[in-house]
Parts: structure tokens; C-alpha cells; sequence
């Protein structure tokens, strides 16, 4: 098991630090320090995460979560979820579409086997163990880069920024040659 959760935890560290910054918003580092020395999220701290990432905005996110059947009815806050209710969480959190199965019926175990279809979740893995916080923070990155439809494309403003910078140095070329041409005549 800790032959798994080395590369496992690796593969978070590594996906969030090469991920953009923005997909985590208000969510300061302490938070995220503190998630990634869990080994094992409580139902409250995993649905305060995903619903922070898919930007749905409560009051009460565990109350929320439980009104939205999105977490078994009988968890307790401080209780630790499996994957498979993880899995139910995020694939609801994030609005995923799932197979036959997982529309029929909606259930942590469909869930569970969605995201393992999809990728999301990687390897031979446990869908009754505990989530770690590294984990939980792989998975949401994981669903938050497949949503995108091309992580790599710029934004608007990064659209912007690159066309004022070319206009600049065209400009500064334009002045140069023109220099140029009166030193020459």
C-alpha cells in the first residue's frame, strides 16, 4: 500500500504545481497545506474542497451536500469518506456525465467506476479506502483539467497582453529601420 501512495502523492504534487493556480481561487495555502498533511479528508473538509473547485457557493456546503444526496445520509462531519463516496461527490459537484449505470442508478459504487473509465482515478486501487488529502487534490485536478477543453490555450487577457507586446516591438522595428534608411541617405 505505501509502494502505491508514494508515486500517488508525487503525481498530486507534481499535477498541482504544473496546473494552473487559478482553478483553486480562494483557497489559501494553509488550507492547502493543511489537506495535503490529512491522511484522511473528513466529509466535511472534502466537501468544503470540491465545492470551493466546482464553484458552488453555500452557506453550509456539508448540509448542502447531504440535501443534494451527494454524501451517504447518515455521515457525520468528522467521519472519513471512501473513494466511492468521494466519487459520487465529485462527479455530482462537478455535473459529470456517467454511463447507463452511473445514470440510472447514481450510485458511489457507478460513480467509482466512472471516474476510473474516465482516468481520473489511476491504477489498481481500493474503492472502500480512505482518501488522503493529496489524493483528494489529484482527483479534483485531474476532473478540472479534463473539463477544460484546451488547458493550454491563453486567455483573453493573456491574448491581449501578447498582441499590445508584438504591436510594441513591431513598432520598435518600424522605428529602427527607419533610422536605419535616414543614416543611410
Amino acid at each position: 500500500m505505501k509502494k502505491f501512495l508514494a508515486p500517488l502523492r508525487l503525481c498530486a504534487i507534481v499535477f498541482f504545481i504544473s496546473s494552473p493556480l487559478t482553478i483553486l481561487n480562494a483557497q489559501t495555502a494553509t488550507q492547502l497545506q493543511t489537506l495535503l498533511q490529512t491522511n484522511a479528508v473528513t466529509h466535511e473538509q472534502a466537501v468544503e474542497f470540491v465545492l470551493e473547485a466546482a464553484e458552488i457557493e453555500q452557506q453550509d456546503p456539508f448540509d448542502y451536500a447531504l440535501q443534494q444526496k451527494w454524501i451517504p445520509k447518515k455521515a457525520q462531519s468528522s467521519d472519513s469518506p471512501n473513494l466511492q463516496q468521494t466519487s459520487l461527490l465529485l462527479m455530482r459537484a462537478f455535473d459529470i456525465k456517467g454511463g447507463l449505470f452511473y445514470s440510472m442508478f447514481k450510485t458511489p459504487h457507478y460513480a467509482y467506476r466512472e471516474l476510473v473509465y474516465k482516468g481520473i482515478i489511476q491504477g489498481r486501487v481500493d474503492p472502500r479506502m480512505k482518501v488522503s488529502g493529496d489524493m483528494l487534490l489529484f482527483l479534483v485536478n485531474r476532473i478540472l483539467y479534463l473539463q477544460d477543453s484546451d488547458p493550454w490555450a491563453l486567455s483573453e487577457i493573456q491574448e491581449e497582453y501578447y498582441a499590445q507586446e508584438e504591436a510594441q516591438e513591431d513598432a520598435q522595428e518600424n522605428a529602427q529601420e527607419d533610422d536605419t534608411q535616414e543614416e543611410q541617405q
